[in-house]
């Protein structure tokens, strides 16, 4: 008689805010279909059943599905390359690009100063980011020191309010920095969302996991 794998309710914490548009119809082509309250608006709950019975969701701050994940809160879940490459856990492991939430990582400056601005000349910079590690990591790479001053939003206002003349932020059509003066400099990084597991889960439960895998991967192709 041989024992079968460990089986459990699975944690899938998907991100709010924009991607997770984007993603909702990956995740029913997979074959998960949250319950109704899910897409209710008003609705302020933050863990919702699914079809499967084997499989729950929760719906939190993009940044924080990295560290769910990571940490064994949730056992797999969506969040964007930045942040998974910002805080680089390494029990997270990232099997699948699924091709949506698709921006860049940018330096901006102001419009005004935009001639003067030379990337091959920066020997040091200060920069507004909420991504302190992978802009330093970024810089450093070319021999260039990046003083990161943390901001979690309003990237945007740092040049004009004197903090700093540069900001390392992501864009998709430009319209931000647009509207708020500002024009792209250089480019860090192409950005999208991408399917991260917890290693530990995998390992415990690698027959359920594995097939997740594999169903985000066949909806990538439905």
């Amino acid at each position: 008689m041989t024992n079968k794998p460990p089986r459990k309710t699975l944690i899938c914490a998907l991100p709010k805010g924009r991607i997770l548009k984007e993603v909702v119809p990956i995740i029913r082509r997979a074959g998960i279909e949250p319950e109704a309250a899910f897409s209710a608006n008003g609705d302020r709950r933050l863990r919702f059943k699914t079809s499967d019975t084997t499989v729950e969701i929760i719906r939190v701050r993009p940044f924080d599905v990295a560290t769910m994940v990571a940490f064994g809160a949730a056992d797999f879940g969506v969040c964007g390359s930045d942040v998974i490459k910002e805080f680089d856990y390494p029990e997270l492991y990232v099997p699948l690009d699924l091709g949506v939430g698709k921006c860049r990582l940018v330096v901006a400056a102001q419009a005004k100063d935009a001639a003067a601005e030379d990337p091959s000349r920066w020997s040091h910079i200060r920069v507004a980011t909420k991504y302190p590690r992978l802009t330093a990591e970024h810089f450093a790479a070319r021999g260039v020191q990046a003083e990161c001053i943390k901001l979690n939003g309003a990237m945007e206002l740092a040049p004009s309010l004197g903090m700093c003349r540069r900001i390392v932020d992501l864009v998709s059509s430009g319209a931000t920095l647009q509207a708020n003066g500002l024009v792209e400099i250089e480019e860090i990084a192409q950005i999208s969302a991408r399917l991260v597991v917890n290693r530990a889960a995998l390992k415990t439960y690698a027959a359920q996991l594995s097939d997740w895998v594999r169903r985000f991967e066949a909806a990538l192709d439905g």
